[in-house]
Protein backbone atom coordinates (compact mmCIF):
# COMPACT_ATOMS: atom_id res chain seq x y z
CA UNK A 1 0.00 0.00 0.00
CA UNK A 2 1.37 3.62 -0.65
CA UNK A 3 1.79 6.26 1.61
CA UNK A 4 -1.02 8.52 2.66
CA UNK A 5 0.40 12.14 2.94
CA UNK A 6 -1.32 13.56 6.15
CA UNK A 7 -0.58 16.85 8.33
CA UNK A 8 -0.50 17.53 12.38
CA UNK A 9 -0.21 20.35 14.17
CA UNK A 10 2.14 20.75 16.86
CA UNK A 11 2.93 23.99 18.42
CA UNK A 12 1.45 25.79 16.40
CA UNK A 13 3.30 24.32 13.23
CA UNK A 14 2.37 22.83 10.55
CA UNK A 15 4.13 19.39 10.17
CA UNK A 16 4.19 17.23 7.13
CA UNK A 17 4.36 13.57 6.99
CA UNK A 18 2.57 9.93 5.88
CA UNK A 19 1.01 7.10 7.32
CA UNK A 20 1.75 3.79 5.54
CA UNK A 21 -0.96 0.69 6.20
CA UNK A 22 -0.54 -2.61 5.40
CA UNK A 23 -1.81 -4.61 2.40
CA UNK A 24 -4.38 -6.69 3.58
CA UNK A 25 -5.37 -4.29 6.58
CA UNK A 26 -8.81 -4.65 6.39
CA UNK A 27 -11.72 -0.87 7.32
CA UNK A 28 -11.76 -0.91 10.97
CA UNK A 29 -9.22 -3.73 11.64
CA UNK A 30 -6.79 -2.24 14.12
CA UNK A 31 -3.48 -2.98 14.26
CA UNK A 32 -0.52 -1.37 16.55
CA UNK A 33 2.14 1.39 15.07
CA UNK A 34 5.19 2.92 15.06
CA UNK A 35 6.27 6.25 14.94
CA UNK A 36 9.69 6.36 12.78
CA UNK A 37 11.70 9.49 13.78
CA UNK A 38 14.87 11.11 11.38
CA UNK A 39 18.21 12.37 12.15
CA UNK A 40 19.38 15.32 13.03
CA UNK A 41 18.81 18.13 10.41
CA UNK A 42 17.19 15.08 8.13
CA UNK A 43 13.73 14.46 7.06
CA UNK A 44 11.25 11.40 6.65
CA UNK A 45 12.23 10.34 3.31
CA UNK A 46 16.22 9.48 4.88
CA UNK A 47 16.87 6.05 3.90
CA UNK A 48 16.96 5.71 8.43
CA UNK A 49 13.26 6.19 7.87
CA UNK A 50 12.13 4.58 5.09
CA UNK A 51 13.81 0.90 5.29
CA UNK A 52 12.29 0.75 9.40
CA UNK A 53 8.85 2.03 7.64
CA UNK A 54 8.97 -1.08 5.00
CA UNK A 55 10.12 -3.37 7.48
CA UNK A 56 7.37 -2.68 9.72
CA UNK A 57 4.82 -2.51 7.22
CA UNK A 58 5.65 -6.46 6.27
CA UNK A 59 5.31 -7.67 9.62
CA UNK A 60 2.12 -5.68 9.79
CA UNK A 61 2.60 -3.06 12.13
CA UNK A 62 0.99 0.82 10.82
CA UNK A 63 3.46 3.78 10.41
CA UNK A 64 3.61 7.50 10.94
CA UNK A 65 6.82 8.88 9.41
CA UNK A 66 7.20 12.57 9.56
CA UNK A 67 9.39 15.97 8.92
CA UNK A 68 10.56 17.39 12.69
CA UNK A 69 9.51 21.60 13.00
CA UNK A 70 11.93 23.34 10.80
CA UNK A 71 12.89 20.10 8.90
CA UNK A 72 11.87 18.67 5.41
CA UNK A 73 8.05 19.65 4.43
CA UNK A 74 7.18 20.96 7.76
CA UNK A 75 6.67 24.30 9.22
CA UNK A 76 8.90 25.94 10.96
CA UNK A 77 12.31 27.69 11.30
CA UNK A 78 14.25 25.71 9.20
CA UNK A 79 17.85 24.78 11.23
CA UNK A 80 16.45 26.08 14.31
CA UNK A 81 15.94 22.39 16.11
CA UNK A 82 14.86 22.46 19.40
CA UNK A 83 14.89 19.17 21.25
CA UNK A 84 11.64 19.78 23.62
CA UNK A 85 9.84 21.12 20.67
CA UNK A 86 10.62 17.41 18.85
CA UNK A 87 9.93 15.77 21.91
CA UNK A 88 5.94 17.87 21.93
CA UNK A 89 6.08 17.25 17.65
CA UNK A 90 5.89 13.19 18.81
CA UNK A 91 3.62 13.60 21.45
CA UNK A 92 1.32 15.67 18.68
CA UNK A 93 1.94 13.18 16.11
CA UNK A 94 0.58 9.83 18.79
CA UNK A 95 -1.99 11.94 19.25
CA UNK A 96 -2.89 12.39 15.68
CA UNK A 97 -2.33 8.84 14.71
CA UNK A 98 -4.18 7.34 17.67
CA UNK A 99 -7.27 8.76 15.74
CA UNK A 100 -6.30 6.30 12.64
CA UNK A 101 -9.18 4.19 11.93
CA UNK A 102 -6.59 1.48 11.77
CA UNK A 103 -4.57 1.74 14.86
CA UNK A 104 -5.06 0.55 18.14
CA UNK A 105 -4.52 3.92 20.15
CA UNK A 106 -2.82 2.64 23.13
CA UNK A 107 -0.27 0.18 20.77
CA UNK A 108 1.75 2.98 19.78
CA UNK A 109 5.41 2.68 19.65
CA UNK A 110 8.41 5.16 18.40
CA UNK A 111 11.49 4.45 17.07
CA UNK A 112 14.33 6.71 15.86
CA UNK A 113 18.05 6.90 14.89
CA UNK A 114 20.64 9.68 16.09
CA UNK A 115 18.74 12.46 17.39
CA UNK A 116 15.48 10.68 16.35
CA UNK A 117 16.83 8.09 18.44
CA UNK A 118 17.09 10.07 21.73
CA UNK A 119 13.59 11.78 20.78
CA UNK A 120 12.16 8.35 21.23
CA UNK A 121 13.82 7.39 24.47
CA UNK A 122 12.86 10.93 25.85
CA UNK A 123 9.34 10.81 24.93
CA UNK A 124 8.70 6.90 26.63
CA UNK A 125 9.90 8.36 29.41
CA UNK A 126 7.52 11.42 29.72
CA UNK A 127 4.43 10.24 27.94
CA UNK A 128 2.69 7.33 29.09
CA UNK A 129 0.92 6.55 26.22
CA UNK A 130 3.90 5.15 24.35
CA UNK A 131 4.04 1.89 24.03
CA UNK A 132 7.14 1.06 23.41
CA UNK A 133 10.33 2.45 22.12
CA UNK A 134 13.49 1.60 19.96
CA UNK A 135 16.84 3.70 19.82
CA UNK A 136 19.32 3.21 16.89
CA UNK A 137 22.58 5.63 18.19
CA UNK A 138 20.82 7.34 20.60
CA UNK A 139 21.84 9.40 23.35
CA UNK A 140 21.05 10.11 26.63
CA UNK A 141 23.35 13.05 27.72
CA UNK A 142 23.83 15.70 25.36
CA UNK A 143 27.04 17.40 27.02
CA UNK A 144 28.54 14.23 27.67
CA UNK A 145 27.95 13.47 23.76
CA UNK A 146 29.26 16.36 22.98
CA UNK A 147 32.46 15.92 24.83
CA UNK A 148 32.98 12.28 22.73
CA UNK A 149 32.29 13.95 19.21
CA UNK A 150 35.07 16.30 20.26
CA UNK A 151 37.45 14.44 22.16
CA UNK A 152 40.50 16.86 22.29
CA UNK A 153 41.55 19.93 23.82
CA UNK A 154 41.54 21.92 20.85
CA UNK A 155 37.90 20.39 19.25
CA UNK A 156 35.89 21.08 22.68
CA UNK A 157 37.19 24.59 22.99
CA UNK A 158 36.34 25.40 19.29
CA UNK A 159 32.86 23.66 20.51
CA UNK A 160 32.21 25.76 23.90
CA UNK A 161 33.47 29.09 22.05
CA UNK A 162 30.71 28.22 19.45
CA UNK A 163 28.49 28.10 21.87
CA UNK A 164 29.40 31.06 23.78
CA UNK A 165 29.31 33.17 20.61
CA UNK A 166 25.71 31.69 20.01
CA UNK A 167 24.30 33.43 23.11
CA UNK A 168 26.49 36.65 22.54
CA UNK A 169 25.46 36.87 19.21
CA UNK A 170 21.83 36.29 20.06
CA UNK A 171 22.20 39.01 22.62
CA UNK A 172 24.01 41.25 20.38
CA UNK A 173 21.95 41.01 17.74
CA UNK A 174 18.34 39.30 18.42
CA UNK A 175 19.22 36.97 15.73
CA UNK A 176 20.53 33.21 15.47
CA UNK A 177 24.32 32.90 15.07
CA UNK A 178 24.04 29.73 11.91
CA UNK A 179 26.93 26.86 12.65
CA UNK A 180 27.60 24.48 10.03
CA UNK A 181 26.44 21.06 10.92
CA UNK A 182 29.95 19.24 11.00
CA UNK A 183 30.91 21.69 13.69
CA UNK A 184 28.08 20.62 15.92
CA UNK A 185 27.84 16.75 15.14
CA UNK A 186 31.31 15.41 13.06
CA UNK A 187 30.28 12.88 11.00
CA UNK A 188 33.67 11.08 9.04
CA UNK A 189 33.40 11.60 4.93
CA UNK A 190 32.88 8.17 4.47
CA UNK A 191 29.41 8.09 5.95
CA UNK A 192 27.96 11.33 4.99
CA UNK A 193 26.52 9.58 1.70
CA UNK A 194 23.83 8.18 3.91
CA UNK A 195 22.22 11.77 4.55
CA UNK A 196 19.51 12.05 3.36
CA UNK A 197 18.66 14.70 0.40
CA UNK A 198 17.38 18.17 1.36
CA UNK A 199 19.13 17.49 4.75
CA UNK A 200 20.24 20.83 6.42
CA UNK A 201 23.66 22.03 6.75
CA UNK A 202 23.77 24.95 8.67
CA UNK A 203 22.05 25.30 12.11
CA UNK A 204 20.75 27.88 14.83
CA UNK A 205 23.39 27.56 17.44
CA UNK A 206 20.40 27.89 19.89
CA UNK A 207 20.18 24.22 18.12
CA UNK A 208 23.39 22.69 19.58
CA UNK A 209 23.16 24.41 23.25
CA UNK A 210 19.33 22.82 22.65
CA UNK A 211 21.20 19.48 22.23
CA UNK A 212 23.69 20.20 24.85
CA UNK A 213 21.33 20.67 27.75
CA UNK A 214 19.19 17.61 26.70
CA UNK A 215 19.40 14.53 28.98
CA UNK A 216 17.30 11.62 28.00
CA UNK A 217 18.91 9.60 30.73
CA UNK A 218 16.92 11.55 33.49
CA UNK A 219 13.44 10.15 32.41
CA UNK A 220 14.29 7.02 30.50
CA UNK A 221 13.51 4.80 33.71
CA UNK A 222 10.45 6.56 34.11
CA UNK A 223 8.97 4.17 31.36
CA UNK A 224 9.28 1.02 33.98
CA UNK A 225 6.99 -1.66 32.37
CA UNK A 226 6.99 -0.39 28.79
CA UNK A 227 10.09 -2.23 26.45
CA UNK A 228 12.49 0.17 25.50
CA UNK A 229 15.28 -1.82 23.01
CA UNK A 230 18.27 -0.53 22.63
CA UNK A 231 20.54 -0.50 19.42
CA UNK A 232 24.45 0.61 19.15
CA UNK A 233 27.30 0.51 16.96
CA UNK A 234 29.73 -1.17 19.27
CA UNK A 235 32.43 1.15 17.54
CA UNK A 236 30.46 4.32 16.66
CA UNK A 237 31.86 6.88 14.18
CA UNK A 238 29.57 9.56 15.23
CA UNK A 239 27.55 8.90 18.72
CA UNK A 240 29.81 6.98 21.16
CA UNK A 241 28.46 3.94 22.30
CA UNK A 242 28.89 4.61 25.91
CA UNK A 243 25.56 6.77 25.61
CA UNK A 244 23.33 3.45 25.05
CA UNK A 245 25.08 2.12 27.57
CA UNK A 246 24.59 4.39 29.90
CA UNK A 247 20.91 4.53 28.69
CA UNK A 248 20.47 1.13 29.65
CA UNK A 249 21.64 1.39 33.14
CA UNK A 250 19.31 4.11 33.95
CA UNK A 251 16.49 2.24 32.43
CA UNK A 252 14.06 0.45 34.24
CA UNK A 253 12.91 -3.13 33.01
CA UNK A 254 12.03 -4.42 30.62
CA UNK A 255 15.13 -2.95 28.64
CA UNK A 256 17.26 -4.56 25.92
CA UNK A 257 20.70 -3.01 24.99
CA UNK A 258 22.46 -5.21 22.02
CA UNK A 259 25.66 -4.17 20.69
CA UNK A 260 26.77 -4.71 16.72
CA UNK A 261 30.62 -4.80 15.57
CA UNK A 262 29.82 -5.03 12.17
CA UNK A 263 28.09 -1.54 11.53
CA UNK A 264 28.35 1.96 12.22
CA UNK A 265 25.66 4.72 12.83
CA UNK A 266 23.27 4.52 9.78
CA UNK A 267 22.67 0.64 10.67
CA UNK A 268 18.98 1.02 9.63
CA UNK A 269 19.94 2.28 6.40
CA UNK A 270 22.57 -0.80 6.42
CA UNK A 271 19.35 -3.34 5.91
CA UNK A 272 21.71 -5.41 8.36
CA UNK A 273 20.22 -8.90 8.81
CA UNK A 274 21.14 -9.69 12.33
CA UNK A 275 20.12 -6.07 13.66
CA UNK A 276 16.95 -6.92 11.85
CA UNK A 277 16.63 -10.60 13.77
CA UNK A 278 17.06 -8.50 16.93
CA UNK A 279 14.20 -6.33 16.18
CA UNK A 280 11.92 -9.01 15.36
CA UNK A 281 12.91 -11.02 18.01
CA UNK A 282 11.83 -8.35 20.16
CA UNK A 283 8.89 -7.67 18.63
CA UNK A 284 7.76 -10.87 18.91
CA UNK A 285 8.17 -10.96 22.46
CA UNK A 286 6.99 -7.31 24.01
CA UNK A 287 4.86 -6.11 20.94
CA UNK A 288 3.98 -8.77 18.73
CA UNK A 289 1.04 -7.71 15.88
CA UNK A 290 -1.58 -10.26 17.12
CA UNK A 291 -1.10 -9.83 21.12
CA UNK A 292 -4.93 -9.36 21.88
CA UNK A 293 -6.22 -12.58 18.87
CA UNK A 294 -3.90 -14.69 20.32
CA UNK A 295 -5.08 -14.00 24.02
CA UNK A 296 -8.74 -14.10 22.80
Amino acid sequence: MSDTKISFISGGKKLAGAVRVPDGVKPGEKRPAFIVMHGFGSNSSSSNVIEPCAMFEKLGYVTLRFDMPGCGESEGERGNLICLDQVQAASDGLTFLAKHPNVEGDRIGMIGSSFGAAIAVYVIGVDKRVAASISSGGWGDGARKFRGQHPTPEAWKKFTDMLAEGKKHREKTGKSLMVPRYDIVPIPEHLRAHLAGNSIDMFTAETAQSMYDFVADNVIGQAAGRPILLLHSSVDSVTPTEQSIEMFKRAAQPCDLHLFAETDHFMFSESNTRVRSVIYDWLDKYFPVQARAKAA
